[in-house]
């Protein structure tokens, strides 16, 4: 089966996982804290915090910024659904600003005007959480601008973009944002089996995103609200969470973020091949700013309608492969129907999912994998006649 996704491992994965069983720490250690740094050095944010998930990622930058009941977060409904989950979490409120049909990213359009009405009705979200979607950069620019005129605190979910730049500055350096949040799942462009990070440079959210991240305990004395009681003693200052990241894992993303330059390699040149052999079909192929380099993590197109998608996808998988759908849009799921989506809030995201098709794109595609993907893409569209 060839997957739209997936994970690839090699001998440097395995030598450092095997350190670090042979050594004295499995969580917590030096591995952690050197994986947080190599972070660091690659993405140029000042402080790093590696986590147990990009979930965990966005929910501790959350508490880091005090959102809470009665505050509301703001995202895009193309994305995953941790994306929007994470204020519900804090029991803050959720909308959505709808994608812009060519980048399928946020509409910054559509975000100007929602926040300048929001502003007449002083309700100006909190937080904004702008999703790099299939790891091409949203417009930091504008959006630094929008940050500067409205007041909220922005946190880059950078789950799928790991390795792309916005006018050569790496996504993650988080120049403009609160937060940037990673994600390290096998089918991002690095891995650590499960894992995520947040990079920022502000230490004072550093430090408050590391302590929820790790159950609220404090053990800095300089932080200290009371006196020490023992020569253990610490302090638990927050209501946390168990969200650290174990050594195995940090051993295994410092060894792949050795190979991210090849790796992002790999990605462009699969992405250009299958623009190139896809061109003359009846689909629609992804596109991105003129100042970005992307680090492509997904590749999606769009089909006429989602009958041609819908049946694309049987035709695919009865010759294995196994494409996906990214994403059904979070505002039609049924925990947001409680919150009061429903069909028709925001057209473009819903229009670009009854049409949306992930083809597989990975490091571990090979070429010939990736023509025969092609050619079926090619055969199917070429018969299907009045449906197109």
């Amino acid at each position: 089966m060839i997957s739209y996704g997936k994970q690839t491992v090699g001998d440097e994965e395995l030598a450092a996982i095997a350190e670090v069983l042979a050594g004295e720490w499995l969580t917590q250690g030096p591995a952690t804290r050197q994986f947080e740094q190599d972070l660091a050095d690659y993405t140029g944010a000042k402080h790093v915090v590696a986590v147990s998930s990009g979930t965990a990622a966005l929910h501790v930058a959350c508490c880091a910024l005090d959102l809470g009941a009665g505050d509301y977060l703001w995202t895009t409904p193309i994305s995953f659904i941790a994306s929007a989950n994470c204020a519900l979490y804090c029991g803050a409120k959720v909308d959505f600003v709808d994608i812009d049909p060519h980048t399928r990213n946020i509409s910054l359009t559509a975000l100007a005007d929602k926040l300048a009405l929001a502003k007449k009705n002083n309700n100006v979200p909190k937080i904004i959480v702008a999703v790099h979607f299939a790891g091409s950069p949203c417009d930091l620019g504008v959006l630094q601008a929008l940050k500067k005129d409205y007041g909220f605190y922005l946190i880059e979910d950078a789950a799928h973009a790991l390795g792309s730049s916005f006018k050569a500055v790496p996504v993650g350096a988080s120049q403009i944002s609160e937060f940037t949040a990673l994600s390290f799942h096998p089918v991002k462009t690095i891995t650590t089996g499960e894992g995520g990070a947040l990079t920022t440079n502000n230490m004072l959210l550093a430090k408050t995103a590391e302590a929820y991240a790790r159950q609220g305990v404090i053990r800095d004395a300089a932080l200290w609200q009371g006196p020490p009681t023992s020569p253990c003693y610490y302090e638990q200052q927050y209501l946390g969470f168990n969200y650290r990241m174990c050594d195995i894992q940090a051993a295994m993303g410092s060894a792949q973020l050795k190979k991210l330059i090849a790796f992002k390699q790999r990605r462009r040149q699969l992405f250009d091949h299958y623009c190139e052999a896809l061109k003359d079909l009846p689909v629609v192929l992804p596109v991105y700013l003129a100042d970005s380099e992307v680090c492509w993590h997904i590749f999606v197109i769009e089909l006429a309608s989602s009958q041609v998608r819908d049946e694309l996808i049987h035709y695919l998988k009865k010759h294995n492969i196994a494409p996906n759908i990214h994403y059904p849009p979070i505002h039609l799921q049924p925990v947001y129907a409680h919150h009061g989506f429903k069909k028709g809030d925001y057209p473009n995201a819903e229009h670009y999912y009854a049409h949306a098709l992930t083809l597989p794109l990975h490091v571990g595609l090979t070429d010939q994998d990736q023509t025969q993907v092609i050619n079926l893409c090619c055969d199917f569209l070429e018969n299907m006649g009045a449906l197109l």
